[in-house]
């Protein structure tokens, strides 16, 4: 059948033709691609598959960037804070900055870009000079503690230098990067993709990695990582694009935007007006100039392609101006489902495509590596978050000769291509069932960081985030419609079709919050809400911020609060009572880091789980409404099923839980009710019964292999 065939895109090299050509029959792949540090063989270009080329708009071109050294791309850089012991400070500013990725901007006036900050007062000191590499500061206050925000080339691309670094690449060369921003070095990048089209008629895919500004990856002076921002902009600036900023928002801009205290917005920071202002304004500019390269790539016939990553920072593929850059498709790492939906979620696109773990590189491919263990966990996570919303192809990158090299690797992945295949197979283009009501991620950021809350980086684990970032991950692959909305939204009304609103974060972060839960309109909206019938879930430090004798802002709905030490004279009385409809099937609790110091409050709740005094799982009545706390929630197959049914709980839809539904905890379903086929997973590596479930009724029991996926007729 066609859908056995394609879907796959694998990468290649010089020294692996003849084992290219063979994968490409072996595995039925349609389409073949260059990667960085890897060069496209001309054996390979007439073998009947699509063509990608890898292509760089800000680097691979260093005598352009040499020639054109004030057009070189910026960062805003922070240095660390001193202590002036005298009346008189000087700070070097390259200190724990590595010099062979970053330089000082002398070429554009100091006086007008950097900034100079008392950090004990927070004012603004312009009694300095600067001179080979150190800012002097006059007249400083004894013990008062200082920075200097500035401006520095980057002078080796980020991502080529982590990926020199990670294999140990001796001969080539850094490459620097160049602002396309810039009018000169705009037009010049344009004249060479129209260059490039036109020499290379046989690729079809002008795949874009990615267009012009870097997300924010720092390194110190031992080659470590210094600070590393998926979301960062801090690596977007230059003296003409803020100039372009000041013009468009009508205010001065400042260091201070970008730096933010040291913090250089993180996600996790609460967001400032003007950092909201400076990505919209971005997002406007970036958006713009990339439907021009787009179009270029379009008038010779070709498709345009973008990954989602290096210097994906501006087209926000969730904001407002990104379908205005008319891109074909967008391509993307997958680390997990929370990142799988990341990219398939994204619309105005023709299609989308995921590139699945492992990476090809050394650092898996190595003596105490499992890349088998790695693709295997990666495809159980990905697959249920396909099941969902299906991406319309996935492939490989890095050196295939490492992992046609590696005994069973090739094995692994053909199972994984199989399945994926057969999701399309079976499926239709059709979308699997989902319940009748929406759930809605509450946060600052909304929309706009849809399936990105409390990450730092692309699936990377944090001991900080892991206890919320479970959350969307066990969504991503349940049979539920999910929305990300911010606080306005709540003020402008709660949708109809919403039944569920889950806020998830520590206090103090914009997952949380923070101080939008000062706002009226919106906790007496959302207790409103509740009381009328709607569902919450907190999970963390959920509407946190010390206001009013309370530091849950909606404990009332939760019927839970947080003692952080001003009511340790108040004697609280939890009982515990886990006798109740959540816990009948579940086995073993895990939340994560929990969090100390929650206990119950009100008349109406319920609690479910304690660690000693404090509670860990609470439910709780509001008027009509429900609503569960839970201490933590890391992604694990109990959890997922722990939360799926807090859902139809608190939505108070438990009578419909089982119109498709497996027994056990370690089992998934995916219904194609257009095609009459259901997906029952097992998400384990061991042999699983299950008892399938339709419309209430038990229809079979099920044994499924280690990781079987089996299709059912309905």
């Amino acid at each position: 059948m066609e859908e056995k065939y394609g879907r796959l895109t694998l990468p290649t090299d010089l020294d692996i033709v003849e084992e290219t050509l063979k994968l490409k029959e072996q595995l039925k792949a349609d389409a073949i691609r260059d990667c960085d540090g890897t060069l496209m063989p001309e054996e390979l270009v007439n073998c009947g598959a699509k063509i990608y080329a890898t292509y760089y708009t800000t680097r691979k071109d260093n005598e352009w960037a040499m020639a054109n050294p004030d057009e070189v791309q910026q960062e805003y850089l922070i240095t660390d804070r001193y202590t002036a012991f005298d009346n008189e400070l000087k700070i070097e500013l390259m200190k724990g900055f590595h010099t062979q990725q970053l330089k000082v901007n002398e070429i554009d006036d100091p006086k007008e870009w950097w900034e100079v900050i008392d950090r004990t007062t927070g004012e603004v000191v312009n009694d300095w000079d600067y001179a080979d590499g150190f800012v002097t500061i006059h007249n400083t206050k004894k013990f008062h503690v200082y920075t200097v925000s500035f401006l520095a080339f980057l002078i080796w691309d980020p991502v080529h230098m982590y990926n020199f670094i990670t294999n140990d690449w001796k001969d080539a060369p850094h490459q620097m990067t160049f602002d396309v921003r810039q009018p000169k070095t705009q037009e010049y990048v344009k004249n060479k993709l129209r260059k490039f089209c036109e020499e290379n008629k046989h690729v079809d895919v002008i795949r874009f990695t990615t267009f012009f500004h870097q997300f924010t990856l720092t390194f110190d002076d031992k080659k470590r990582e210094k600070f590393v921002e998926w979301f960062g902009y801090s690596a977007s600036v230059s003296p003409y694009i803020l100039r372009k900023f000041e013009k468009w928002a009508g205010y001065k801009f400042r260091p201070e935007f970008i730096v933010d205290q040291g913090y250089h917005n993180s996600t996790f920071r609460p967001i400032s007006k003007e950092f909201k202002d400076y990505i919209e304004f971005q997002q406007i500019e970036v958006c713009k100039l990339a439907k021009e390269l787009v179009d270029i790539v379009h008038s010779y016939g070709k498709e345009a392609m973008m990954f989602l990553g290096d210097h994906w920072i501006g087209t926000e593929p969730y904001g407002k101006y990104f379908e205005t850059i008319g891109l074909d498709a967008v391509v993307g790492s997958v680390g997990n489902g929370v990142t799988l939906r990341m990219i398939s979620d994204i619309k105005g696109i023709k299609y989308t495509e995921g590139r699945f773990l492992p990476y090809f590189f050394p650092d898996v491919f190595t003596e105490g590596g499992d890349p088998i263990k790695e693709a295997k966990e990666n495809w159980l996570q990905a697959r249920r978050a396909i099941l969902r919303s299906p991406l319309d192809r996935i492939g490989y990158g890095g050196y295939l000769k490492l992992a046609v090299n590696w005994p069973g690797f090739i094995e692994t992945i053909t199972k994984v291509i199989d399945e994926f295949r057969e999701i399309h197979e079976y499926s239709k283009g059709s979308k699997s069932y989902t319940a009748p009501f929406k759930v809605a991620i509450l946060n600052q950021w909304g929309s706009i960081r849809r399936w990105m809350s409390n990450q730092v980086h692309h699936a990377i684990w944090y001991r900080e985030i892991y206890s919320y970032v479970g959350v969307i991950e066990c969504l991503s692959g349940m049979p539920i419609d999910v929305e990300f909305i911010n606080f306005d939204d709540i003020k402008n009304g709660i949708d109809k079709d919403i039944k569920v609103i889950i806020n998830a974060g520590a206090a103090g972060t914009s997952w949380s919050g923070h101080e939008a839960w000062l706002d009226e309109a919106v906790v007496t909206t959302i207790r409103e809400w509740v009381y009328n019938g709607g569902g919450f879930i907190g999970v963390g430090e959920p509407s946190a911020i010390q206001h009013q004798g309370r530091f849950f802002q909606l404990s009332d709905v939760m019927g839970v609060d947080k003692e952080v030490g001003y009511t340790m004279s108040t004697d609280k009385y939890n009982d515990l009572n886990p006798n109740h409809y959540l816990l009948d099937d579940i086995n073993e609790l895990d939340f994560g880091e929990g969090m100390p110091g929650v206990y119950a409050t009100g008349e109406d709740y319920q609690v479910l789980a304690m660690d000693q005094k404090y509670t860990q799982l609470v439910v709780n009545k509001y008027g009509k409404g429900r609503s569960i706390y839970f201490a933590g929630l890391p992604y694990t197959v109990t959890n997922c099923r722990l939360l799926l049914k807090a859902l139809y709980y608190v939505s108070q839809n438990e009578n419909l839980l089982k119109k498709y539904f497996v027994s056990n905890v370690y089992t998934e379903i995916a219904v194609f009710e257009e095609t009459r086929k259901i997906a029952v997973i097992n998400n384990t590596y061991d042999v699983q019964k299950t008892d399938l479930y339709i419309e209430n009724e038990l229809v079979s029991t099920l044994e499924l292999k280690p990781m079987e996926m089996r299709w059912v007729d309905f």
